[in-house]
């Protein structure tokens, strides 16, 4: 009898994290369920898995501690659970690097954003490589492809969870473990409220949203195919090559300097 597959989601109670866990229960995974709130994930669990029959197990982790991916990798050995898909989707908006915040802060985020993802991928992808099949999103952004003034964290951070995908999806070729960096640009979800960013989603455009369920179902699909970094929503990717190009960065410096 063939094993189910598991996907590990982390960020899995709200937004991204949650549409992928309904999109990979609706297409027959197993699920580990990784966040902070244990009630949420809790009642996610008992949904998907009435709904679809899958495994649906909760582990509660705040990944901007040094120990939780390791105490994660720990647990699901000792319950014999292999993964198979893993999404790094944890994250958070992040404080600016040169405010009067402390150093123990930043570091918190950067554990978060970049640390606790690069630990997950050395724990998980050696047994992935070695039975020749795996999955690996790493939810990146919009913001990692352009230098913006201000901040100084979030665009940053991102761009290592690129430039690390990249790296990953060049080393592991034909190994049968694809791995993507995906950049969704404006998301529906409720990463901005969470983050006191609601004045300014309100006073932004329409047309540069895109919903949650589109955005995963584009990066599930775009792993699948072997791209290495996805812009998710057709408008971001017609604008990413603008983006990229050496006379629009010229721009973005000259209007910060106004």
């Amino acid at each position: 009898m063939t094993r189910k597959r598991t996907a590990l989601i982390t960020g899995a109670s709200a937004g991204l994290g949650e549409e992928f866990a309904r999109q990979l229960a609706a297409a027959g995974y197993n699920l580990v369920l990784v966040a902070r709130r244990k009630e949420r994930l809790e009642t996610l669990a008992a949904e998907l898995s009435q709904a679809h029959g899958c495994s649906v197990q909760v582990e509660t982790a705040d990944l901007s501690d040094p120990a939780a991916p390791e105490n994660l990798h720990r647990s699901l050995q000792a319950q014999n659970i292999d993964i198979d898909f893993l999404i790094n989707n944890a994250g958070i908006a992040g404080s600016d690097l040169l405010m009067d915040r402390s150093w123990e802060d930043h570091q918190a985020f950067f554990q978060l954003m970049m640390l606790s993802v690069a630990q997950l991928c050395h724990l998980f992808i050696p047994s992935m490589r070695e039975r020749s099949f795996g999955r690996v999103i790493n939810v990146a952004s919009v913001a990692g492809r352009i230098p913006r003034a201000g901040g100084c964290n979030y665009g940053p951070s991102k761009a290592y969870l690129i430039a690390l995908s990249e790296d990953l999806a060049v080393t592991l070729q034909g190994s049968g473990v694809k791995v993507c960096a995906l950049c969704p640009g404006y998301t529906h979800t409720d990463f901005h409220s969470t983050a006191g960013l609601q004045d300014m989603k309100d006073g932004t455009p329409g047309f540069v949203w895109y919903s949650a369920e589109l955005v995963v179902r584009e990066g599930l699909r775009a792993v699948e195919r072997g791209t290495p970094v996805y812009l998710s929503g057709r408008l971001y990717r017609w604008l990413d090559p603008l983006f990229q190009s050496l006379l629009t960065r010229r721009l973005f410096r000259m209007a910060a300097r106004h």
